[in-house]
């Protein structure tokens, strides 16, 4: 449930660090919508190739390989190269990645995506030599669609430019390159958005749980369409616990729009710490009897909040969160960390008793967030180390007033489905507050954006040294919904 205004001062900003993106299993979802691994049988040149993004550039003498990879983790270690001490003294600069792929014919007619989980940094694709769009943010996944631009029948080449050459860029180590896994997606003309159904628990007792589903479904046809969105919901068992069906509506060439439907699950099973029980959502696309589209996402039936008084509850019960910020490398794996790595980590920081993780300090990868689902931990969601005022030369600073806000939409997007996840975090000790007109102009902007994308979930920020910026004496920290701060509790005692 979404809280009020609280001023409560939580302590999710903990020891530790080292972890990110791990490996993500190739999926199908359904027979309409076909999903398929991208990882496969990449070329690669480490450097600046000229005209690379054309597709007649000769790349047969290029490294062929499987993504995830990490180029920069591969060294040389050297104390001249310009990361310095926060990246390992590793190597930055451009990579280059190609990749040959056919698509039926029988598929001309059909919308073809491809998406990526992260490309560390400043990413350029081109399908065919056409330029898709440019991505700065190395931490958050985004989709082209490539359908106009594609050979039915024939051989494709997608090219993705990688640069992070401009250093150093970042308090810690970045990696390099395609670090996070890719998918082809191919679907009908009619179907739901990219990230575009989104589950809730609004209502949850011990007898029933309301569980409100809504998608947004576009027409990329050239003539309206009847449309209708069919929900069906299993639970831990697997078994069936509610279908339902919206009214059939009018969707002209070119409409997008929402469809949401509720249902109730009688004595649900309650996500929880020690109990992460997972239900799944089937969102299907009819038109004329058929299925257009289907989309499947899991999602946990739980209730919680933050009390100023008495902390964190979860299903009516008030305990600590007991946590760790985890970036988002893997030691030696470097930024491509497998799936095998983080469930170890996990493992060994709940016997060392932790519940809650951070991810200090930008979104991770999906399928840890998958893991966390599972393994029952606690998450705060964190998007941004830097908002306008620079902490290393070359960091966001350059492209937060562009991209903050699309980015933290993308995050929100993908991630608010995952029950683990209770909070948000705007930013980690962010140099803009001193400054408070430009603070709380630019946190203002972030919460609306946080807010308008998922209600359900209160925002938070982690305050450094709120004493000499008076962020509680200006009104900055009032505008979030659950203060945070970063230790120096002395230096606010004394204030």
């Amino acid at each position: 449930m979404m809280p009020g205004r609280l001023r409560i001062t939580t302590a999710l900003v903990l020891l530790l660090t080292a972890l990110a993106s791990a490996p993500l299993q190739c999926q199908t979802r359904g027979t309409t919508r076909v999903t398929t691994s991208f990882d496969s049988d990449w070329r690669f040149f480490k450097g600046d190739a000229q005209g690379a993004e054309r597709p007649e550039f000769d790349d047969t003498s290029w490294r062929r390989l499987d993504v995830p990879h990490d180029w920069s983790i591969e060294g040389p270690f050297d104390e001249k190269n310009p990361t310095g001490k926060d990246g390992g003294y590793l190597p930055a600069g451009v990579g280059w990645y190609r990749k040959h792929f056919d698509v039926p014919a029988r598929d001309a007619g059909r919308r073809v995506f491809v998406e990526f989980d992260g490309v560390m940094a400043n990413s350029d694709v081109w399908v065919n030599g056409q330029h898709l769009g440019k991505r700065p943010y190395g931490y958050i996944g985004f989709r082209y669609e490539l359908t106009d631009q594609l050979k039915f029948g024939k051989e494709n080449i997608i090219a993705v430019r990688a640069d992070n050459s401009g250093q150093p860029a970042s308090r810690w180590y970045t990696g390099a390159g395609l670090y996070r896994h890719v998918r082809l997606v191919n679907a009908q003309p009619v179907h739901i958005e990219h990230w575009g159904t989104f589950v809730t628990t609004p209502r949850v007792t011990d007898a029933s749980a309301t569980v409100s589903v809504r998608s947004t479904v576009v027409n990329q046809s050239s003539e309206a369409r009847g449309v209708s969105l069919q929900v069906q919901l299993t639970g831990p068992d697997g078994k069936v616990v509610g279908t339902a069906e919206t009214r059939r509506r009018q969707l002209a060439a070119g409409e997008t729009a929402d469809f949401t439907q509720e249902l109730s699950v009688k004595s649900p099973v309650r996500w929880d710490i020690t109990n992460p029980a997972l239900y799944r959502a089937v969102a299907r696309v009819l038109s004329g009897g058929r299925v257009l589209d289907d989309e499947t996402v899991t999602f946990g039936i739980r209730e919680f909040k933050f009390e100023p008084a008495t902390g964190f509850w979860l299903n009516g019960r008030n305990f600590k969160l007991k946590g760790v910020c985890l970036h988002h490398d893997g030691s030696a794996f470097g930024a491509a960390v497998p799936l095998r790595v983080w469930e170890r980590r996990l493992e060994v920081l709940r016997r060392f008793g932790a519940n809650a993780i951070r991810t200090a300090h930008n979104p991770p990868a999906p399928e840890f967030l998958d893991l966390a689902d599972r393994m029952g931990f606690i998450v705060m969601d964190e998007t941004f180390d830097v908002w306008t005022i620079a902490k290393r030369p070359f960091d966001y600073h350059l492209y937060f007033d562009e991209w903050s806000k699309i980015d933290t939409r993308d995050t929100v997007r993908r991630d608010r489905n995952h029950p683990s996840i209770v909070i948000y975090s705007t930013g980690n000790e962010i140099h803009d507050t001193p400054k408070p007109d430009l603070a709380k102009r630019v946190l203002g902007g972030l919460i609306e954006v946080f807010h308008r994308e998922d209600p359900t979930r209160p925002v938070t920020q982690a305050l450094f040294r709120p004493n000499v910026s008076k962020d509680y004496d200006n009104g900055l920290a009032d505008m979030l919904d659950v203060v945070g701060q970063n230790y120096r509790e002395k230096e606010i005692l004394a204030a």
